[in-house]
């Protein structure tokens, strides 16, 4: 009979973080928090099992986390299976996210704009210019879900908390930081060789990425299937009213709680399925989830 496990996250402070997730998460901590690490066995950020106070000791193929910006993320690629497997013996990464909050006019940096080039757009950053001229700049709301396949640049804008699944994978090449300082008042290491080998210049790429954006998934009622990647599948659950759930999970599924009381689980918990089968859940209230599946 499977049942659920509360996790407590990692967390991973960032000089481009905010308040927000320490408020949220109940985190201590006199630096800017900009990740929690809600579902992870990566051994750079382990979740916790609550129960036992143990990480977790299964290997998963996924990584759930909650995100916060009070300033911009760095222009940013990652590579794919087969270059990260080459180059840092690690899975390559694709991550998908869903605004929750968004400030007026915040939004994200995705892709480039038609016409750049390689050639232009590394020396740009080489050279320490500004290069979010060269992306495409998509103002954003809660709801709004954005798949990033590998190869896509990309950047959060400042003022968004957003809910991220990805490959478990840490590899992460830096283009370039707005040319700011981290928290020992020293530039950022940037990846130019790297990010150059598997940034993708091509119209067709960057546009089919714009056009898989999906709007407004809050407002249906129900189940839907938000991707199914080879490494993790997401379904969100949005506003059952049902007083109990009975979801068909495998050993490894996460629940990431949004909004509502599910079990022991309140808005903004995540938890781990432990076994296999159907499991029944108790909904307190209107509830809005994520399950998240891993590769079986």
């Amino acid at each position: 009979m499977p049942k659920i496990c509360k996790l407590k996250p990692f967390i991973n402070e960032k000089i481009w973080g905010g308040e927000k997730l320490k408020s949220l998460k109940n985190i201590s901590s006199t630096l800017p928090v900009g990740e929690t690490w809600e579902v992870s066995s990566l051994s750079s950020g382990k979740s916790i099992l609550l129960d036992s106070g143990q990480p977790i000791d299964q290997d998963l193929s996924y990584i759930v986390k909650f995100i916060d910006t009070s300033d911009n993320l760095s222009v940013q690629v990652h590579p794919d299976d087969e270059y990260a497997k080459e180059h840092e013996n690690a899975s390559g990464k694709t991550e998908c996210w869903i605004i929750l909050s968004a400030e007026e006019n915040a939004g994200i940096y995705l892709g480039f704009k038609k016409g750049v080039t390689r050639k232009e757009f590394i020396n740009a950053a080489t050279n320490k210019m500004a290069c979010n001229q060269f992306l495409n700049f998509i103002p954003v709301k809660p709801g709004d879900f954005f798949v990033l396949p590998p190869g896509t640049v990309h950047a959060i804008g400042k003022g968004i908390t957003l809910c991220e699944v990805q490959q478990s994978s840490g590899v992460t090449y830096r283009v370039w930081d707005w040319n700011r300082k981290d928290f020992n008042g020293s530039e950022r290491e940037l990846h130019l060789d790297k990010a150059s080998d598997v940034l993708q210049f091509g119209e067709a790429f960057n546009q089919k990425i714009l056009s898989s954006m999906k709007k407004n998934v809050f407002e249906f009622e129900g189940i839907q299937t938000l991707i199914k990647h080879r490494d993790f599948k997401v379904e969100l659950f949005n506003k059952f009213k049902n007083s109990q759930l009975e979801l068909k999970v495998n050993h490894g599924d996460s629940i990431i709680l949004f909004d509502g009381a599910i079990d022991e689980l309140v808005s903004w918990d995540s938890a781990l399925v432990e076994g296999d089968g159907s499991l029944l859940l108790e909904n307190h209230q209107v509830s809005t989830f994520l399950l998240v599946s891993g590769k079986n």
